[in-house]
C-alpha cells in the first residue's frame, strides 16, 4: 500500500458512499474484513455484515451525501486517513456532518482487512 493507493480506495469508497453504493463497497473489503464503527462496539465481520450496514445507513438512510478525505500516511499495509461527509437523514430532514480519522490494514490484492473509524457528529434538525 502506498499513498495513491490508499487515495485511490478513499475515492473509491466515498463515491460508494455518495451513492449509496452497498454492493459496490463490498468490492473494496476483503472476504472476513472487521470493520469497527465505533471503538466500544464489536466489529461488523465478512462481506455480508458490511453490506448489511451500508444498505441501511448509506443505501436507505441518508441522501445528498459528500465525502472528503485526506491521506495522513502509509506504513506497510496500514493507511490512516483523515474523512469528513455531509448528508441529510431522510427520516427526518436533519442536516449531519461528520469528522473523523480512519486507520485501515490491507491485504495484498489492496482490499480492506481491518477498518477502524473515529468520528465525531455534528446535526441540525431539519425543517
Amino acid at each position: 500500500m502506498n499513498e495513491a493507493q490508499l487515495a485511490a480506495w478513499l475515492a473509491d469508497y466515498g463515491r460508494c458512499w455518495e451513492q449509496g453504493d452497498a454492493k459496490g463497497v463490498m468490492t473494496l473489503f476483503a472476504p472476513g474484513a472487521g470493520y469497527y464503527e465505533t471503538p466500544f462496539d464489536p466489529p461488523m465481520v465478512g462481506l455480508d455484515a458490511i453490506h448489511d450496514y451500508w444498505k441501511a445507513g448509506a443505501g436507505e438512510a441518508q441522501a445528498n451525501v459528500a465525502f472528503t478525505y485526506g491521506v495522513l500516511g502509509v506504513f506497510g499495509d496500514v493507511g490512516i486517513a483523515r474523512w469528513a461527509a455531509t448528508f441529510t437523514r431522510r427520516s427526518s430532514g436533519a442536516a449531519v456532518r461528520l469528522d473523523g480519522v480512519l486507520v485501515a490494514r490491507f491485504d495484498a490484492g489492496g482490499r480492506c482487512a481491518e477498518f477502524r473509524e473515529w468520528w465525531h457528529r455534528q446535526e441540525t434538525p431539519g425543517a
